[in-house]
């Protein structure tokens, strides 16, 4: 009986070794699995509130040369497509005439919403972005959606404000690029997730008062359609582990691409499964050719469907070695 449960805990403990989450993770997620709908909302509360570092608003300058830097140096701006700010030297003094002058720290989910200078979420890294001082200035607090630009467009149409196109809303918004949209909602079901406690008392036009869904019907809406038409970059996988590296926590909806569809989707009744996430929604996988050197996209029968660079979307590269399709 002693060897038996000796050989139970040694297959419990290789068990718990080959359990790991994406990116990174680890067990991370161990606690939200199973859990479907609102439930799963909760239970990834519950994990990414806990243990989280509280930063000074002083420290984010410092904490954006982690988190927000392109691979040339410059600042990441979201906000602005002709931008190239130099980290520390073209921060926001107090003066942005201009397009292009000086970077700030933006709150993409306004503080005005959650009460101002509450912590954590006044320092919460997951929606404090560097931005383009003038744009953001544009943007104020107005809510995220669809426009045609009447009041303001910035350099190129890269970002826009004007009212709402979106069904169910016709207020004034703020329109980011189409490449960033997906980070955004990414950004926005974090804040619901998160604060889900808090959210309810929250006053915006995009929030329902309630915990779950949290999000007014227009605005979850878009959001999710932002997600889908914007997966996750490697921009985003890579800002996560250094938020991760700084405050503690992770963003679910960028280690786990599409799990907003669990919570608020057309997939509520499947249960959440942290370690084998995409095999529990039915995701195939497909061997990459290993003559092949060049970033590629397959078929189910191995056939080759593009050579470029950036995988169609939908198609996901795994290991290096795998495409998964969805």
């Amino acid at each position: 009986m002693k060897h038996l449960t000796t050989i139970l805990m040694l297959l419990a403990a290789v068990g718990q070794l080959w359990a790991q989450g994406p990116n990174g993770s680890g067990t991370y997620y161990r606690n939200a699995n199973g859990a479907q709908g609102a439930a799963l909302k909760t239970a990834l509360c519950n994990i990414i509130r806990t243990g989280t570092v509280t930063r000074s608003y002083s420290n984010l300058w410092q904490d954006f040369k982690k988190t927000d830097l392109r691979q040339d140096g410059k600042i990441w701006d979201m906000y602005s497509g002709v931008t190239s700010f130099t980290p520390g030297t073209d921060q926001d003094g107090g003066q942005h005439p201009y397009e292009g002058y000086s970077y700030n720290r933006e709150h993409s989910f306004p503080k005005s919403w959650f009460g101002g200078n509450i912590e954590p979420m006044y320092t919460d890294l997951f929606h404090l972005y560097p931005t383009d001082s003038y744009v953001n200035e544009q943007r104020g607090n107005y809510p995220f959606g669809e426009n045609n630009g009447e009041r303001y467009t910035s350099s190129g149409g890269f970002s826009k404000l004007g009212r709402s196109t979106t069904s169910g809303y016709s207020g004034i918004v703020f329109e980011p690029a189409d490449e960033y949209k997906g980070d955004f909602a990414r950004t926005y079901l974090y804040m619901v997730t998160r604060y889900e406690p808090e959210v309810s008392t929250w006053d915006s036009q995009m929030l329902a008062g309630n915990k779950y869904p949290a999000l007014a019907s227009w605005a979850l809406k878009m959001l999710l359609r932002w997600s889908a038409n914007d997966p996750v970059s490697p921009k985003e996988i890579n800002r996560n582990k250094a938020v991760y590296g700084i405050q503690r926590n992770r963003n679910p909806f960028i280690d786990y691409p599409g799990i907003e569809q669990l919570i608020w989707g057309d997939k509520q009744t499947l249960p959440f499964s942290y370690d084998h996430y995409e095999e529990s929604l039915g995701i195939q996988y497909v061997a990459m050719p290993s003559q092949s050197s060049t970033p590629a996209t397959y078929d189910l029968q191995g056939r080759r469907l593009s050579t470029t660079a950036t995988l169609q979307q939908g198609l996901y590269v795994r290991d290096g070695r795998k495409i998964i399709v969805r």
